[in-house]
């Protein structure tokens, strides 16, 4: 529960407290670490294990193939994949392959990861190369992510919805509201004094929303003498340039910011959800306040946690 609300530090104090752990004890830790992009931290915890004489199952795999994407160290990845089967007897299933293709591709390495499709002692099934596929186009390969959407159709052509098909990233259903046709307003809800607070981009309904505005529009001058220069290719209106960095300044996650600073104790913790992305403007904006109000901002968005501390995220700028 601490680790999907992004609360490591709760986390590993009950993890610490617990009398006695078994395999899920020390794999739920392992993996929300990382997923909070605490990979080296996953990591650790992994080794921690193994010196302890305790031995990891084939789950543990793979929660240790996801730390090593978050931290960009394949070669571990790699090694420790030779390792479930020489070392622990444990024979990789499709899950596995799976996880190594998803450590490969998320880090970039998209021919490796081709490579070690194709050298699988398997055929590879429609989950290998819809992930293949999903990353590729992530990263820009379309010609690559063509392929595996032809690999992906013949195996299963129940995968593929009218955005796979139209070389785009598909989006869930899950991810949409029942019947709902329209895109998703960008929403960020933040909890303040026990009431959850909802903001929609360019939102000016909330009671304090004339101070929500002139502590943004002070805290932008702050972060361009810090060096921010905003990124208005997030901002799709046709508008002219001032008008575009004020759109920006009104995008969900900066009122809920805005909001949390003037409602929250001094120097304590800033949590928001946000239903979709963030935009790579609002991210390089929210490490640099995080510096210059000294807090600790964890942002969930649709893709991971996003903790902001001393001008960094946890994602290392990869989400």
């Amino acid at each position: 529960m601490y680790l999907k609300c992004g609360s490591t530090n709760d986390a590993f104090d009950v993890f610490e407290k617990m009398p006695r752990r078994n395999l899920t004890s020390w794999d739920t830790m392992i993996t929300g670490l990382a997923r909070n992009g605490l990979g080296e931290d996953a990591l650790d915890l992994f080794s921690q294990f193994k010196q302890a004489g305790l031995k990891p199952d084939a789950k543990m795999f793979l929660g240790v193939f996801y730390s090593c994407g978050v931290v960009g160290d394949i070669n571990e990845g790699m090694l420790h994949f030779l390792l479930m089967s020489s070392d622990y007897g444990i024979i990789p299933s499709m899950e596995h392959y799976v996880g190594v293709v998803d450590m490969l591709g998320s880090t970039g390495n998209l021919d490796e990861a081709l490579e070690f499709i194709e050298k699988m002692p398997f055929e590879a099934s429609a989950d290998v190369w819809e992930t293949l596929m999903n990353l590729c186009r992530a990263h820009g390969h379309l010609e690559l992510g063509d392929r595996c959407a032809e690999l992906v159709k013949q195996l299963d052509p129940s995968r593929l919805n009218e955005q796979s098909k139209a070389g785009l990233i598909p989006l869930k259903d899950s991810d949409l509201k029942k019947n709902e046709k329209k895109k998703l307003a960008s929403r960020s809800p933040l909890e303040v004094s026990s009431r959850v607070n909802e903001y929609r981009a360019g939102d000016t309904s909330h009671p304090e929303n004339d101070r929500i505005y002139a502590l943004l529009r002070r805290l932008k001058e702050h972060m361009k003498e810090a060096g921010y220069v905003p990124e208005t290719r997030f901002c799709l209106h046709d508008i002219d340039q001032e008008s575009k960095e004020e759109a920006l300044l009104a995008h969900s996650e900066r009122l809920a910011l805005a909001n949390g600073l003037l409602t929250s104790p001094a120097r304590g913790q800033i949590r928001i959800i946000k239903n979709l992305r963030v935009c790579g403007d609002c991210h390089a904006a929210f490490k640099i306040l995080s510096k210059i109000v000294g807090r600790e901002i964890i942002m969930r968005d649709a893709k991971r946690f996003h903790h902001f501390n001393e001008g960094l995220c946890s994602c290392r700028d990869f989400w």
